[in-house]
């Protein structure tokens, strides 16, 4: 091999040996950038790549139209997620919660359903309330028994439900009439609010003491009455990562969806009251 050529060799095996390093620089360059928009966007609304799986959130029956939507878009900005909701009684879910259930969230109906988890140590850090809501009249569309304040539902001729004293919208009901310094025995008690709602709209019963938000929900197949009572039971709606979440990253994600100016505009929207 001549000089001429061995030079030319090596210059080559240099500048093989240059691109290698540079693609080894890149490539750790490349790994310690995502290790920080990982720290960045982890606890934001931009890091849709860090935010995958099912993620499973437990909340209050009055939530379920607001979460329900909320849901969609949560999956929409995180691509590869998905939502699962378990609505229903505050109490029955902090039950679930307490006895093991997989859960990522909880949104409880009232601070008192919400102490249950945390008494139970299964809160990861401190509930935040999130909403308030209060109490309406549902009654049948039209309202045809005239009802326009919390004593005529005390009356002999009305079917009257309410929710079942354990769960937030019936312990509201109670303080309301407390307040009132009335007595009502419905015709049932029912185990969360939708159920107190259906049987109006099932038209069997003629009122029933439920949320402004399940009222305004239900649209025009029942009608609204307000009363002054009401402003003596409102409810906070807490929410909470859960400490044993399957998936709390995106737990977390889905709690800052609720809390931002585009969740607490849904939630304003379907009748809740900022905190």
């Amino acid at each position: 091999m001549t000089r001429s050529a061995r030079r030319t060799r090596r210059t080559f095996q240099l500048a093989g040996a240059g691109v290698a390093a540079l693609l080894a620089l890149s490539a750790c360059s490349s790994s310690d950038s995502g290790s920080g928009s990982g720290s960045d966007t982890g606890s934001g609304s931009g890091g849709s790549d860090k935010v995958s799986g099912t993620v499973n959130v437990f909340a209050a029956a009055s939530l379920t139209e607001s979460f329900t939507e909320l849901g969609k878009t949560f999956e929409k900005e995180h691509p590869g997620t998905k939502v699962v909701f378990n609505f229903g009684g505050s109490d029955s879910l902090a039950a679930g919660i307490t006895s093991g259930a997989p859960a990522d969230v909880f949104a409880s109906a009232s601070p008192k359903t919400m102490k249950v988890v945390t008494d139970a140590d299964a809160a990861a850090g401190t509930p935040a309330t999130f909403v308030r809501n209060r109490l309406e009249i549902a009654t049948l569309p039209g309202n045809p028994d005239g009802v326009s304040s919390l004593k005529d539902l005390t009356g002999d001729d009305l079917k009257v439900v309410l929710c079942d004293k354990t769960v937030p919208c019936g312990a509201a009901a109670q303080k309301a009439l407390t307040a009132a310094d009335l007595e009502l025995t419905p015709v049932s008690y029912e185990e969360d609010v939708k159920s107190a709602l259906n049987k109006v709209v099932l038209k069997e019963a003629d009122a029933a003491v439920v949320y402004k938000t399940d009222v305004q929900a239900a649209g025009d197949k029942v009608e609204g009455v307000e009363f002054p009572e009401s402003a003596k039971a409102v409810n906070d709606y807490p929410i909470t990562l859960l400490k044993d979440a399957p998936n709390s990253a995106a737990g977390k994600a889905f709690m800052e969806l609720v809390r931002s100016a585009e969740g607490q505009k849904v939630l304003t929207g379907a009748g809740f009251t900022a905190p």
